[in-house]
């Protein structure tokens, strides 16, 4: 398993623990952890969830109306080196 499904999978099993059910996904540059968050959740396990979290690369609540909340996390396989940071159009 690469790094990033490592951490990926280990903000599910966090997720898991404060009570959410969490998918992974994975991506060519990153791999994704989405979950449902009920209307019910406590203060402390909001905490937990966002300690989980705080590990992504990116992480965000969508909350809409038709569908909820959805809490997701990204974390990239890979950092660019240098030479790659602007693009291919930008290396040296």
């Amino acid at each position: 398993m690469s790094a990033s499904g490592e951490t990926a999978a280990a903000i599910a099993a966090r997720l898991s623990a404060a009570g959410l059910r969490p998918r992974v996904e994975e991506h060519t540059q990153f791999t994704t952890v989405e979950a449902e968050v009920p209307d019910t959740l406590s203060a402390d396990s909001w905490r937990e969830v966002l300690d989980a979290v705080a590990v992504a690369d990116r992480f965000g609540l969508l909350a809409t109306s038709l569908h909820g909340r959805t809490l997701w996390a990204v974390v990239r396989k890979t950092v660019p080196t240098t030479g790659d940071v602007g693009g291919p159009g930008y290396q040296r």
